[in-house]
C-alpha cells in the first residue's frame, strides 16, 4: 500500500493530523493498535485552546451526549480558603468536560469522514526509512510505504523505540490518577481545583459531567512530596478530606476501577523529527508541565505536523517548518510553566499567589481565562504574539 502519509496514533494528535491532511487532498493512511471507542486515563477537560482548535476541525458538542460547558472554576486552598473564577459568559465557551471514550471517537470518526482510511486493531511492528519515506510493517496488514510519518502513539511511543529514540528510564515528568464519581453533589455544578500542601506543585480536581457525574483525581510530579508508589495510599483518604468530600457530597459513589497514566512535559527537549517521520502530541512531550494539560497540545501539533507536509515537499523543509512552528506556539509558554511550577512548589508561596488570584473580580476572572488557556500562557513574556482582542477574544461555538 502506497500513501502520501502514514500516521500512528488515533488519538486527538493523529486525528487531526488525519483531518488536516485529508482536507488538504493528501492520501492518509491511519493505524491505530486500539479499537475505537476506548478509554483514555485522563481529566476529560479541555480548555480554550482545545475547544477552539476542536471546532476548527469541525467537531460538534452536540453529537457528544456527555459534553458539559464549564462556565467557571473554583479554587480550594489553605483548608477553608476559595476563590470563584468565572470564564466570560454568552462569548461562546472557554472550557468544557467530555469523557475522553467520546471525545477521540467523534474526532476518529471526522478523520474517516475528511477521507483518511484507518485501520483500527492493528500496531505498528517495524519500521524502515529510506530515500523515498517510510516502509512501516504493521500486524494484519501488507507492508506501508509513505512519503511521511506522523508519530501520534503516545508517552510509549513504538515509532520512536523502533527508531531507537528512547529516552532511558523516562516515565514521564508528573502521574495523574482519575476516577469518576456519580450521584455528586456541588461537583455536579462547577469545576473544582485544590492546592493541597502535599500534592504541590500538583494539585486535585473534580471536572463535572452530565447526569451528577464527575472526573476526579490528582496529579503529582515525578520526584516530588508523593512518590508514585504511595499514590495509593494518598487516594485512600484524599476524598475524605473536609474541603474535598463538601464538594463531592455524602452520597457520591466511585465507579469502576481507578486508573493512572505516566504525563510527559518535555516539548523544549523533545525529538520533535528524524528524517520523515514527526513526533506529535504525547510522542512529542508536548503536555503542559503546570497543568498536565495535553488535549490542546496534541490537536495543535497534529495540525501544525500537518501543516508542513501540505507546505512543503523536502522532509529537511517539512521537519524545520515543523520544529519551528511548534517551538513559536510552545516552547516559552513551557519555560513560563516550569518557572511557575517551581514557584508553587512552595506551601506558603502558593498560599499567597493564590490570594492574590482571588484579590479581585479582575484578578479571578483573568485568571480563570489564562488557566484554560484562553490566550499563551507566556503572552505577556511574547511581544511578538500580541495583538488587538488577545485578552477577550471570544470563545469556541459562538453560534
Amino acid at each position: 500500500m502506497q500513501v502520501d502519509v502514514a500516521i500512528v496514533g488515533g488519538g486527538p494528535a493523529g486525528s487531526a493530523a488525519a483531518i488536516t491532511l485529508a482536507q488538504a487532498g493528501r492520501s492518509v493512511l491511519l493505524i491505530d493498535k486500539a479499537i475505537s471507542p476506548r478509554d483514555k486515563c485522563c481529566g476529560d477537560g479541555l480548555t480554550a485552546l482545545a475547544l477552539r482548535l476542536s471546532e476548527q476541525l469541525g467537531l460538534d458538542p452536540a453529537t457528544l451526549s456527555n459534553w458539559q460547558t464549564v462556565d467557571r472554576a473554583i479554587l480550594h486552598w489553605a483548608d477553608d480558603r476559595t476563590a470563584n473564577c468565572p470564564l466570560p459568559q454568552n462569548s461562546g465557551q472557554f472550557a468544557a468536560a467530555v469523557p475522553r471514550s467520546e471525545y477521540d471517537h467523534a474526532l476518529l470518526n471526522l478523520a474517516k469522514r475528511a477521507g483518511a482510511t484507518v485501520k483500527e486493531g492493528h500496531s505498528l511492528t517495524a519500521l524502515s526509512l529510506d530515500n523515498n519515506g517510510a516502509v512501516l510493517t504493521v500486524d494484519g496488514l501488507d507492508p506501508i510505504a509513505a512519503r511521511s510519518v506522523i508519530a501520534a502513539d503516545g508517552m510509549w511511543s513504538a515509532t520512536r523505540r523502533l527508531l531507537d529514540l528512547g529516552e532511558k528510564n523516562y516515565r514521564g515528568d508528573s502521574h495523574g490518577f482519575r476516577q469518576y464519581v456519580s450521584q455528586v453533589g456541588p461537583a455536579a455544578r462547577d469545576l473544582h481545583i485544590w492546592f493541597e500542601p502535599d500534592l504541590l506543585p500538583g494539585y486535585a480536581w473534580s471536572f463535572p459531567l452530565p447526569n451528577q457525574r464527575a472526573n476526579v483525581g490528582f496529579g503529582i510530579l515525578r520526584g516530588g512530596r508523593v512518590s508514585v508508589g504511595d499514590s495509593g495510599r494518598l487516594w485512600e483518604q484524599l476524598m475524605d478530606r473536609p474541603s474535598i468530600r463538601s464538594v463531592l457530597g455524602d452520597q457520591a459513589i466511585p465507579e469502576d476501577r481507578r486508573t493512572a497514566w505516566p504525563i510527559p512535559a518535555r516539548i523544549t527537549t523533545a525529538v520533535l523529527s528524524h528524517g520523515p517521520v514527526l513526533f506529535v502530541g504525547d510522542a512529542a512531550k508536548a503536555t503542559d508541565a503546570l497543568t498536565g494539560e495535553g488535549i490542546g497540545q496534541a490537536l495543535l501539533t497534529g495540525i501544525l505536523a500537518a501543516e508542513s507536509i501540505v507546505a512543503h515537499q523536502e522532509r529537511s523543509e517539512i521537519a524545520l517548518a515543523y520544529q519551528n512552528t511548534v517551538r513559536q506556539h510552545l516552547a516559552a509558554d513551557h519555560r513560563m510553566s516550569i518557572a511557575l511550577q517551581r514557584l508553587i512548589t512552595s506551601p506558603m508561596a502558593t498560599r499567597n499567589l493564590l490570594g492574590l488570584v482571588g484579590s479581585t473580580a479582575w484578578t479571578r476572572r483573568n485568571f480563570a481565562r489564562w488557566m484554560f488557556e484562553d490566550y499563551p500562557r507566556a503572552l505577556l513574556a511574547t511581544p511578538r504574539r500580541w495583538r488587538p482582542g488577545a485578552f477577550s477574544a471570544p470563545g469556541a461555538y459562538r453560534s
